[in-house]
């Protein structure tokens, strides 16, 4: 049974069943949609900039900064500073279209390196691995790095309009050009658009301590490792394999919650109003993700302990090593200790003091167990008490692996590394039937949980963005609407205010793509500087388990190598359909635009452009608007087969398990689960 659970997961986890994985969990933070739905919209606006700026002009120079305009480049003519902000935006849209597409060329490449990258690990020889690894390694890091350039370029373009537009809209208030309400609007405006840069700025840093912070993890997950065989008794691999099991899990859910951090808008799930009046930057979430990567570690710990419990009765005689005379939860004591200490680097929050609180319930239970192990028994009330602190402190450690899962986005069913399944598929390395059980009821109902999430925040996201674009449709209606005398000063600055807010929108996800790519290069380069360099110091001495630390620095290269790949993956899905749309939809636009541009106002064909470019960018947003609702079906039709899938393949092999335990599992995720989501929207 236990070989058939570990079969199953492992088929449940390929590496291609881990890629659509992570493309249905990130769906609602890196979904292509918002790249795509604030764009014709913007080139909407920016086509009606010039059919306003063929009419009235004046100057808006009346008080410049002393330092002079370091983006405006024609203050004296307001129609020309119109221009600019026109021509700008074509730039931006443009080098969009041409770096995405060479995005989606450069990451189509990453698949093939990862499948050679696998094949000279599986091959078994340290001097290939020494010799050739390198070099695939280093292939996906230029992918990543050239890709880099091209959306730290791309996000400078759009970052050029906003400046262009925030400056223009500031020479107009100095300019005295209105007044009141309408000044104070745009004062607000303005703040409004400050503050996002800021937070952008917070986030990019936010991003940066993460990916310092890596290294330092996987060294530890080394060192760890190191520490932890020299202390296993011999004799005790199950223990020692479940151990490196936990500390595998925890590297892949380090790198999941730092790519969340990168992926998640500065805005999502926060109200406008908290962000603009008190912005308050989240210090303590990149500290989280490495206190909540070692949630794995916590419940490998908390399972081994449960699996001495046997019904109403503890296992005494298992538990009590006679030929080294210690307990067997000794070990796990000393890991808890490990975790405990690791912690106290990190500032305090929420994450910090539930996982301390875990560890030293943990411990104290072990020196209790410590206490009574070698008589091999104890008192009825004292086993009841020890049994009921042992089930609590599982359900506690479930709750926070739940907790680690929603916050970092890291898919509850995880493969194993290839070594580690190799080693542990071998005949008489299977682990206790009812403990197999349990944690594969635990996966599944984790997995049901976050789909569910996950559903319920992409249903989210795009009610947010059809909110967002019946706003910006909105103002661009009541334009149309004007007659060409009614266009006044007024209704050329709220343009201006929504053309602000439109290109902020798209710049926001380059920003996530820049991000995207500094993470794929910085896990290559920690596994080309660290884990690599490990691999081929190991010294040759003797292994308390078959699984050596040779084996197991394979096994960290393999999972640095997976997730960069995933990430690139994610990309080229996002960079394929962007390029599809934009071309179909967005780069004709773009081009008409361009002509508009360069036209004579005065002559009638200009009129008649005018108006091919605005049903052309209505088509336009009502095609996309179909494709996003299409793609929200594809996802809810890919996301409840993929549960069904664990449902009927897995769940359908478990045996039959006690209500009781059921209502145990599904309230410790549940609790996991709700808690975040609370934290998010309260």
């Amino acid at each position: 049974m236990d070989l058939q659970i570990a079969k199953k997961t492992q088929s449940l986890t390929t590496a291609e069943e881990m890629r659509n994985q992570t493309k249905l969990v990130m769906q609602p933070y890196a979904n292509w949609e918002e790249y795509l739905t604030p764009a014709p919209l913007s080139i909407a606006i920016l086509g009606e900039l010039v059919f306003i700026s063929s009419k009235t002009d004046f100057s808006i120079n009346k008080n410049p900064p002393k330092v002079g305009y370091k983006f405006i480049k024609y203050p004296e003519s307001f129609r020309a500073c119109l221009m600019q902000v026109c021509n700008s935006g074509w730039w931006a849209f443009n080098e969009a279209h041409k770096n995405m597409d060479q995005i989606r060329l450069y990451t189509m490449a990453v698949p093939d390196y990862m499948k050679m990258a696998v094949k000279i690990l599986f091959q078994g020889s340290d001097e290939v691995v020494e010799a050739h690894l390198p070099d695939q390694l280093e292939n996906i890091r230029v992918v990543a790095d050239d890709c880099l350039e091209l959306a730290n370029s791309t996000e400078k373009r759009f970052t050029d309009v906003i400046n262009i537009i925030q400056e223009l809209l500031e020479a107009c208030v100095n300019a005295e050009h209105f007044y009141g309400e309408e000044l104070e609007e745009i004062k607000l405006k303005l703040e409004e658009s400050k503050l996002r840069k800021q937070s952008s700025e917070e986030s990019a840093k936010r991003s940066e301590k993460a990916l310092k912070d890596m290294e330092k993890q996987m060294n530890e997950a080394h060192e760890s490792y190191s520490k932890a065989m020299d202390s296993l008794p011999s004799g005790w691999e199950m223990i020692g394999m479940d151990f490196v099991d936990g500390i595998s899990e925890g590297v892949t859910t380090l790198i999941n919650g730092i790519v969340s951090i990168g992926s998640k808008s500065e805005t999502q799930n926060v109200p406008e109003k908290k962000l603009f009046k008190n912005p308050e930057p989240e210090a303590d979430c990149v500290d989280e993700i490495p206190i909540y990567s070692k949630s794995a570690e916590i419940l490998k710990c908390t399972e081994n302990i449960q699996e001495f419990v046997i019904e109403n009765t503890i296992n005494w005689k298992d538990l009590y090593d006679q030929k080294h005379k210690t307990t067997k939860t000794n070990f796990q004591a000393d890991q808890f200790k490990r975790i405990g200490e690791s912690l106290k680097e990190f500032p305090n929050c929420t994450a910090k003091e539930e996982a301390q609180n875990i560890c030293t319930k943990g411990i104290e239970i072990c020196e209790e167990l410590a206490k009574y192990a070698p008589e091999q028994k104890c008192e009825e009330a004292k086993t009841n008490e020890l049994i009921k602190l042992i089930r609590n402190l599982n359900e506690s450690a479930r709750s926070f692996d739940s907790k680690s899962k929603s916050v970092t986005n890291s898919p509850a069913l995880t493969p194993k590394p290839p070594m580690m399944y190799k080693e542990e598929s071998k005949p008489g390395k299977v682990k206790a039937s009812q403990r197999a059980s349990d944690n594969a009821r635990l996966r599944i109902e984790q997995s049901r949980t976050q789909l569910d999430k996950t559903r319920e925040s992409y249903e989210k996201s795009v009610e947010n963005m059809e909110k967002n674009q019946k706003e910006l449709t909105d103002i661009l209606i009541t334009m149309r609407k004007c007659e060409i005398k009614e266009i006044d000063f007024n209704t050329t600055i709220q343009m201006l205010v929504k053309g602000m807010d439109a290109m902020g929108r798209v710049k926001e996800q380059w920003e996530k793509m820049v991000r995207f790519f500094q993470m794929v290069s910085n896990i290559v380069k920690i596994s080309l500087s660290r884990t690599l360099k490990n691999f081929v110091s190991t010294s040759e001495k003797t292994q308390k388990l078959s699984y050596n630390a040779k084996l197991f620095s394979k096994d960290l290269l393999y999972n640095q190598a997976f997730q960069a790949t995933n990430i690139a993956n994610l990309v080229n899905m996002i960079s394929t359909t962007y390029t599809e749309v934009s071309t179909k939809h967005i780069m004709d636009r773009v081009s008409s635009l361009g002509k508009l541009m360069v036209m004579d106002k005065e002559k009638p064909e200009f009129q008649f452009e005018v108006d091919q470019l605005r049903n052309a960018c209505d088509g336009a947003q009502k095609a996309i608007l179909v494709l996003v609702l299409k793609n929200k079906k594809e996802f809810e039709v890919k996301s409840l087969a993929r549960q069904n899938k664990i449902d009927k393949e897995l769940l359908a092999i478990l045996p039959a398990a006690a209500p009781e335990e059921i209502k145990r599992i599904q309230a410790a995720v549940k609790s996991g689960f709700t808690e975040e989501d609370e934290a998010a929207y309260a």
